[in-house]
C-alpha cells in the first residue's frame, strides 16, 4: 500500500490541497482529507503536484530507439525514456514503410507488451500510413504511400487486436470506405497527412471520423482554388465542435501564440497533447534517423526539433510529454489542471480507455506522477509499481 501526502492533487476540474491519495494492488483506493493518519509506504510530495500519468497517443521513438527498429531492445529504450518524463500510457506509432516491416513492428510491440515489464503501458498501436496523401507526406517516405484497398487494409486490421487507431487521408480513392471500416471495428479513425477540404471532412465526420492528427502539420488550411477560398482541415476542426484534435505543443511545430488560439477555440476537452517523438527524443543537437536504421531517413536536430536534411520541414519532434505540458502551462498560460487534462483525461477519452486511465479516481489504475511548479518530473508510478523516485 502507498499513501501520497503533502501534495497538490490534480483533478479533472481543479486542484485539491490537504488531501491524501492511497494506492493498493495497482489501483487507486482512496482520496480523502489528510487528518495525519497514514498507512503503508508514505510518499511525501513536498508540496509538488500529484498528477495522473501522461498518455501519449502518437509517438514513434525515443532513447535512440524507434518502434520501426522491430526489436524488443528498442521498445525498451523508448518506454524507459518516456516513462522517466511522466508518460505512463503509450500508443506506439508506425511509419509508412514496406509492408513486411509493418507486420514485424506490430509483432515486436505485441511481444514486448506481453512481457509485462515496468514502465509505461502499451495501450494500443497507432498506424500512421501508408494511406496518406503524397502532397502532405511531410517526413513520410513517399515510396511506400498507396491508395487504400480493402483486401490489403483488411488483412492488416485482422492481424492484431492491438491496433487501436489509424491516420489516413479520407479524400483518397477508397478513403471513405476505409474510415467506415475503422469505425465498424472500433478503431479510432483520424484525419492526417491529407489534402481534404470541407466536403471531405464533413463526409468523414458523418461516417464517424472524430479526430485530427497533429493539427496544422501535414494538412492545408484555408486556400484558394481559381480565386475562391476553400476551407481546409484546420478550419473544419474548428467548425465541428465534436471533432477532437491533437497538437505537438513543443513550441516549434506550433508557436505559443498558435497554441493559445487552438486552446481558445477547442478547449481542454477536445485537445490531446502528443509528442510525435522520434528516436532522438531527449536530445537537442546532432544527427539521427527517422524510422528504422536500415530504411529510415536522415534527420538533423537543431533548435529543439528534428528537421529533414533540406530544412524544408520537420521530421517529428524530440519532445517528451512534460515539455508539452510545461509549454501549455508556462507558455500558453493554461491553468495547470487543464494543461494536465490535455495530457491525461482527454487522450484517454479519445482512445476509449478512460474507464481505467487518465485521472486520479478511485478504482482506476495507479498511474501517478509527481512534478514541481516547472513540470520537472520527480516521481513516476505505473500500475502501482514505482519506476522513478527523486523526491
Amino acid at each position: 500500500m502507498f499513501t501520497f501526502i503533502n501534495g497538490k492533487i490534480i483533478q479533472p476540474d481543479g486542484v485539491l490541497e490537504g488531501y491524501c491519495l492511497t494506492v493498493e494492488s495497482g489501483r487507486i483506493t482512496g482520496l480523502y482529507r489528510d487528518e495525519g493518519k497514514h498507512e503503508g509506504n508514505i510518499i511525501d510530495a513536498c508540496g509538488s503536484y500529484i498528477s495522473p500519468g501522461f498518455i501519449d497517443i502518437h509517438v514513434h521513438g525515443g532513447g535512440e530507439g524507434d518502434f520501426m527498429d522491430r526489436d524488443v531492445q528498442s521498445v525498451e529504450k523508448i518506454i524507459a525514456v518516456h516513462t522517466a518524463h511522466g508518460t505512463t500510457g503509450i500508443y506506439p506509432t508506425t511509419l509508412t514503410c514496406p509492408e513486411e516491416e509493418m507486420y514485424q513492428a506490430i509483432e515486436v510491440i505485441t511481444d514486448y507488451k506481453n512481457l509485462g515489464l515496468k514502465g509505461a503501458e502499451i495501450l494500443g498501436i497507432h498506424i500512421e500510413g501508408p494511406y496518406l496523401n503524397v502532397a502532405q507526406k511531410g517526413a513520410q517516405d513517399s515510396k511506400y504511400l498507396k491508395m487504400p484497398k480493402k483486401e490489403e487494409y483488411g488483412r492488416l486490421l485482422d492481424y492484431s487486436k492491438l491496433i487501436k487507431r489509424m491516420t489516413f487521408a479520407p479524400e483518397l480513392e477508397g478513403g471513405m470506405e476505409l474510415g467506415r471500416e475503422l469505425r465498424e471495428r472500433g478503431i479510432v479513425a483520424s484525419i492526417g497527412h491529407s489534402e481534404a477540404e470541407y466536403e471531405d471532412v464533413v463526409k468523414a465526420f458523418e461516417i464517424g471520423v472524430r479526430h485530427v492528427t497533429h493539427l496544422y502539420s501535414g494538412m492545408q488550411g484555408v486556400h484558394r482554388v481559381k480565386g475562391f477560398r476553400r476551407l481546409g482541415i484546420v478550419e473544419c476542426a474548428y467548425l465541428l465542435d465534436e471533432m477532437t484534435v491533437e497538437i505537438i505543443a513543443d513550441g516549434c511545430h506550433l508557436p505559443i501564440e498558435l497554441l493559445k488560439l487552438i486552446y481558445k477555440i477547442k478547449g481542454a476537452e477536445r485537445i490531446a497533447l502528443v509528442t510525435d517523438a522520434m528516436r532522438a527524443a531527449g536530445r537537442t543537437e546532432g544527427e539521427s534517423v527517422l524510422g528504422s536504421m536500415e530504411n529510415g531517413q536522415k534527420v538533423i536536430l537543431k533548435d529543439g526539433v528534428a528537421f529533414m536534411p533540406d530544412f524544408e520541414c520537420f521530421a517529428g519532434s524530440i519532445a517528451t510529454m512534460d515539455r508539452l505540458v510545461r509549454n501549455m502551462y508556462r507558455g500558453a498560460g493554461v491553468e495547470i489542471h487543464n494543461a494536465v487534462k490535455m495530457a491525461t483525461e482527454t487522450p484517454a477519452s479519445i482512445m476509449g480507455c478512460s474507464g481505467r486511465k487518465g485521472s486520479l479516481e478511485i478504482g482506476k489504475d495507479a498511474d501517478v506522477i509527481i512534478f514541481d511548479d516547472d513540470i520537472n518530473i520527480k516521481y513516476v508510478m505505473t500500475r502501482g509499481e514505482e519506476f522513478l523516485n527523486t523526491l
